[in-house]
């Protein structure tokens, strides 16, 4: 990509991030585009939808998360720790522009068919996951186990905790310590059914 052709690309991005941070209503592409300085027209030729761009959003926190997670010399649960910790602080950051991305599709569905946003936090979370589940003792859990920490790791729920008067170190802990309880239930489920 040309220089100017990615400037422009991250400057959307991040006014898109900083708008629906602070924005109540819904907010268009026009005023991403206002907001980034460049054209209406410009930023169609990046981003067919707001949509599109909150998914380039999380492409890009998903990669930190990855980048992250690549850089930790522990395995396990201390790994897995440091990962999901390094997520919530990375939601108290981008705060709002995070809380945006729901999708009326269930996450395994989406996982499956590797939709691209959420390709970098599943690269994450995987080895984490897998190597926390061996020391259990609970055998590989796959992208069951990606489900579980997605279903604890919302951001509007973190967000939630945080409004609630949890610290981030608080809401992480007990975060983290929900995640090791429902990884070993959810085995103890699949045990018991067979699987």
């Amino acid at each position: 990509m040309r220089s100017d052709t990615e400037r422009n690309r991250r400057h959307l991005i991040k006014a898109a991030a900083l708008l629906f941070e602070n924005s109540p209503t819904p907010v268009s592409l026009a005023e991403i585009a206002r907001h980034a300085e460049v054209s209406t027209a410009t930023a169609y030729r990046h981003f067919s939808s707001v949509e599109e761009i909150l998914h380039a959003f999380r492409a890009q926190v998903g990669s930190e998360l990855r980048d992250f997670s690549v850089r930790q010399t522990t395995r396990g649960m201390a790994r897995l720790e440091a990962v999901s910790r390094y997520w919530v602080s990375l939601v108290l950051e981008h705060g709002g522009a995070m809380a945006q991305m729901r999708s009326h599709r269930g996450y395994l569905e989406r996982l499956r068919e590797g939709t691209a946003y959420l390709t970098p936090q599943a690269e994450a979370l995987t080895e984490p996951l897998r190597q926390t589940t061996e020391d259990l003792g609970l055998g590989d859990l796959g992208d069951e186990a990606l489900f579980l920490w997605n279903a604890l790791f919302d951001p509007r729920d973190i967000l939630d905790l945080i409004k609630s008067g949890r610290t981030e170190d608080e809401a992480a802990g007990c975060l983290v310590s929900a995640l090791r309880g429902a990884l070993i239930g959810w085995a103890a489920a699949r045990q018991h059914q067979g699987e």
